[in-house]
């Protein structure tokens, strides 16, 4: 199936697909101390940011490529893990928006053939609403996240992103910070070490192996998410920029470069689920637009501060 076919939401959906009420609204935190201890501090400057390549999606507003300049920041070499989720929520007692919601988005290859039925995304049905789903437990009832502390936390929205920077007196990064970021260094180029996907059969990060949605080849090593620091860093010594999960940024989505419609939040690198054959979006020049309050298995963020 094509990514124009799935409406889409083949990379990640939106909750508004779900259909369900927002729930009443949560507590707000201060920003706290913002230690930048374990982050990396980059300088900033002007770099070419997006994409004119015509394989890429028109309607996501990659391009056009143009100049930007970036203050100095701070940004997190990897992205928030499960562990360091779990002291956020075990000291504020923080319910992410999956688990007011009471259910989030699972990718059906990763349920056991047993699995009750769920409701499916329309037009990407490998996409699930889960009951009982949310970062705790990645697939739902029975599953947990006890073996994968060092992997990304999912199932967490923008806000539960945002309300996790506050407490951590830090920020999402904007999407010029991130995709800075992402090049490591490099000008013009589709992936963080440069234009080939797999230089020397190498590969460099987690993405669908195989033919999606049906049959994957673990050739990279992994089925759903991998630890945070799996496959080697970027030339900014950050890890996982593309592949992996989606990462949370700060900006308003639209297909306009410099606009925001007000309704979607910007998320940036792609996934585990990302394949050619239907959704090239994990390069470092890719993004899409979900609502803030969409969670799903595939999307996390990662942290950045301002550098005085």
């Amino acid at each position: 199936m094509s990514e124009r076919s799935a409406g889409g939401r083949c990379c990640a959906p939106s909750r508004e697909a779900g259909g369900a009420a927002r729930p009443a609204a949560r507590p707000a935190f201060e920003r706290g101390p913002g230690d930048v201890s374990g982050l990396v501090r980059l300088e900033g400057g002007a770099f070419l940011m997006g994409c004119d390549d015509a394989r890429s999606y028109p309607g996501d507003g990659e391009g056009p490529v143009r100049r930007v300049e970036v203050d100095p920041f701070w940004i997190g070499p990897t992205t928030v893990t499960n562990a360091e989720f779990a002291v956020f929520a075990d000291a504020t007692g923080y319910r992410t928006d999956a688990e007011r919601f009471g259910w989030s988005f699972v990718f059906g290859g990763l349920l056991p053939d047993d699995f009750p039925p769920t409701r499916a995304v329309a037009n990407a049905p490998w996409w699930r609403q889960v009951e009982g789903a949310d970062w705790r437990r990645p697939e739902g009832p029975g599953s947990s996240t006890a073996d994968r502390a060092d992997h990304p936390v999912v199932h967490v929205s923008w806000d539960d992103a945002r309300a996790y920077c506050d407490w951590a007196g830090l920020r999402l990064p904007t999407e010029a910070e991130w995709e800075y970021a992402a090049r490591g260094g490099l000008e013009g180029r589709a992936y963080p070490w440069g234009d080939e996907l797999e230089p020397g059969g190498e590969h460099r990060m987690n993405v669908w192996q195989g033919s999606f949605p049906h049959s994957n080849t673990l050739a990279d090593g992994w089925l759903g998410t991998c630890p945070v620091t799996a496959f080697a860093p970027n030339g900014h010594g950050l890890y996982n920029m593309t592949g992996n999960v989606w990462e949370w940024c700060r900006d308003r989505f639209d297909s306009a470069p410099h606009a925001g419609d007000g309704a979607r939040r910007s998320s940036r690198g792609g996934s585990y689920l990302c394949h050619e054959s239907y959704c090239r979006r994990y390069r470092v020049s890719a993004r899409q637009g979900l609502t803030p309050d969409s969670s799903m298995g595939n999307a996390g963020f990662r942290c950045a501060r301002d550098a005085g």
